[in-house]
């Protein structure tokens, strides 16, 4: 896969996230992950031991979150991440700290991209959260 940054934007603003629950619109979140920084695809054990770091940051903020899949629609490409809810200040530099391009953040219902490292890019409203979540029974193994 290579992907121009202007093609991994476009690619960005058509998420889907699966769930085992839902979330409330009531409250501000971020969508934060640390698989693939810089858009250099990692092995399924590297992704993980990422993961396993991003988790003990978010724990140590103290702050409520819940495990989720960002995926294209498709299926076709799955990344485990963090809702935590957090300012944005703090979301973004969790997402810089691992080195994402960019994170979602979720307010009044509304999920929007929010670059991280990638400059000359614009936040981008992608409309209603809720109807880009797909609940599941259980998360996805990202082990492959």
């Amino acid at each position: 896969m290579d992907y121009t940054t202007q093609d991994l934007w476009q690619c960005y603003q058509s998420p889907l996230f699966l769930l085992t629950q839902s979330l409330s619109s009531n409250f501000s979140f971020a969508i934060i992950t640390a698989h693939n920084p810089a858009a250099m695809l990692l092995s399924p054990s590297q992704n993980r031991l990422l993961d396993r770091q991003l988790l003990r940051e978010i724990e140590l903020l103290g702050s409520p979150y819940r495990a989720l899949v960002g995926a294209a629609p498709d299926l076709s490409h799955m990344e485990k991440s963090w809702a935590v809810f957090i300012d944005r200040t703090m979301a973004l530099q969790l997402g810089k700290k691992f080195n994402q391009y960019a994170i979602y953040v979720v307010e009044q219902g509304d999920v929007s991209l929010v670059p991280c490292l990638l400059n000359g890019h614009d936040e981008v409203c992608l409309g209603k959260f809720s109807e880009r979540v797909r609940l599941v029974s259980e998360l996805p193994d990202m082990r492959n």
